[in-house]
């Protein structure tokens, strides 16, 4: 598994030229969970947001993220059903995580990865606030047969409270 923090900051390498050509901001997840793009600048005045789309990835390793070509950075054209980790107004980190009988699990801190391509999301990291992680952990949802993101929650099935795992979360975070 890997976590999508472990993800945000790598540096963007284009393997032709070994150049640095952007670091990853966010990521850009679809309604099927998985990763279509990784944000490289959230735009400014002057400057539109860019990122470099899946298809155009060679590698997402530990240290980098490799791409063949510098062509492949393009101006952010997001759909409407792509949704972003941190921010945005689609978000999902900070969202709480409901049932569908009203039960609160926690909050999303953070979204595993499968460790093979990097490219499903495998679960969520959920938090009850900071006193309560320090207490009792943090929890671990293996993704549910259905998620449905809101605007303010994301709503999943009554028995995804089942699957809940507690999880090590280490002081220095």
């Amino acid at each position: 598994m890997r976590r999508t923090r472990d993800v945000i900051g790598l540096p963007v390498i284009c393997v032709h030229t070994g150049k640095q050509v952007g670091e990853v901001t966010d990521l850009l997840l679809d309604e099927d969970w998985q990763v279509q793009a990784f944000l490289l600048g959230a735009g400014h005045w002057f400057q539109e947001a860019t990122c470099v789309e899946w298809e155009d990835v060679i590698a997402l390793g530990e240290d980098a993220v490799t791409i063949k070509r510098e062509d492949a950075i393009k101006p952010l054209e997001a759909k409407n059903t792509w949704k972003l980790l941190l921010g945005g107004r689609h978000r999902i980190k900070g969202l709480p995580l409901l049932t569908v009988n009203g039960q609160q699990l926690g909050v999303v801190e953070d979204v595993y990865l499968d460790a093979k391509t990097g490219k499903k999301v495998i679960g969520y990291e959920l938090t009850e606030g900071f006193i309560s992680d320090l207490k009792e952990g943090r929890k671990w949802l293996p993704m549910p047969d259905s998620v449905k993101v809101g605007e303010d929650a994301l709503i999943v099935p009554v028995r995804a409270s089942e699957a809940l795992e507690e999880i090590f979360v280490p002081k220095e975070e």
